[in-house]
């Protein structure tokens, strides 16, 4: 593993004497979007704290697995910690004190001694299509047939196949900007399809040609959230970070990923999901009675195949007061809808697509 980049004076903060600062090493991937993204929550971090709390934030960039290896596609790399493993060393080896993730790149199961002290408000969690100029205008059941459109997900390129079969897909790798690059000068793709948030966050929001329904193409689960990773016994930083917790955001994710979890998927299996809150009186913190809707679906390869369904989980009616509950209700649902595709034959379809992503 190469060693972390430094990046001294996170935050936009003066150095300070050693001598009277708390300092927090900040684990980062290295790509602007991912910098971006850690700045996110530095910044908020800095609107809670204190002025007298002494506490200024360090950046540990580093390169991952998935970073690297740039000529695959990555669901036959073969490990599902493709884009955490170098960071969550560097964490369990007290390099860091917390890593920022993109939460749909950190994988159910965490390391031994790892956490998830943070799940962030989340960003719109679609999908977008960004298209070439010369397509200026069209929507994706308006390109030409032959068409080619870069992605690496096996999940998107399952629902468009289904929805769009009358366009090409072939992977494209590399950071949001190599990949833009590639559409804007390669000549070889027509449009990308990328997540939303992502584009927004590094303010390219107008190179969104349309952003996809859920009946075009279901997003990935804990897609458009910022997670923050800790040593699960450091319990100062956790009760430091407790506070950038959005209920309703930890609620969601959490059963879309006990869903992800009990079908064992990853990278490699394309399941789509969409949850959000019916709630009455508010959202987040604020939130009274309400519903959580969750739909999920498990599709083949190739689109041809889906098993689809949906729960709802009644909230109870002191609403979403802790970060537990929020993650305990969550896994109920989750684990409810994953029994329910199970029963519906997506067994035969998780195991298909593990097999046919195998090199």
């Amino acid at each position: 593993m190469e060693p972390p980049h430094k990046e001294e004076g996170a935050g936009g903060r003066e150095e300070e004497e050693e001598s009277c600062c708390r300092v927090v090493r900040v684990g980062s991937r290295s790509s602007q979007l991912a910098m971006v993204q850690t700045h996110t929550i530095i910044s908020a971090l800095e609107r809670i704290l204190p002025a007298s709390s002494g506490v200024r934030f360090e950046v540990h960039t580093m390169k991952t697995i998935g970073d690297k290896i740039l000529d695959r596609p990555l669901q036959t790399i073969g490990q599902t910690n493709l884009f955490t493993k170098e960071l969550e060393v560097a964490l369990a080896n007290n390099e860091v004190d917390m890593i920022v993730h993109s939460l749909k790149d950190l994988p159910t199961t965490l390391p031994p001694g790892m956490c998830i002290s943070v799940i962030y408000k989340r960003d719109n969690p679609a999908d977008a299509l960004v298209l070439h100029p010369k397509h200026r205008g069209l929507k994706i059941d308006e390109l030409p047939p032959g068409s080619v459109i870069g992605t690496s997900s096996l999940r998107r390129v399952a629902q468009l196949k289904r929805n769009c079969p009358n366009l090409v897909f072939k992977n494209v790798r590399g950071n949001l900007n190599t990949r833009l690059s590639k559409l804007d000068d390669g000549g070889m793709y027509d449009g990308l399809v990328l997540a939303a948030a992502g584009l927004h966050r590094l303010e390219m929001g107008e190179r969104i040609s349309q952003v996809l329904s859920k009946e075009v193409c279901m997003y990935a689960v804990g897609q458009g959230a910022l997670a923050v990773e800790t040593r699960s016994d450091d319990k100062e930083m956790r009760e430091l970070l407790q506070p950038l917790n959005h209920l309703e955001t930890v609620l969601c994710c959490s059963a879309e990923r006990e869903l992800l979890k009990v079908l064992g998927g990853g990278c490699s299996v394309p399941i789509g999901t969409l949850c959000c809150l019916e709630a009455e009186g508010g959202e987040g913190e604020d939130v009274g009675k309400g519903t959580l809707l969750l739909e999920a679906a498990v599709f083949s390869v190739d689109g041809t195949k889906v098993v689809r369904d949906s729960v709802s989980l009644p909230l109870p009616t002191e609403g979403l007061c802790s970060v537990e509950r929020c993650v305990g209700l969550g896994s109920k649902a989750g684990g409810a809808m994953a029994g329910l595709l199970l029963d519906q034959g997506a067994g035969p379809l998780l195991s298909e697509a593990k097999e046919a992503t195998v090199v």
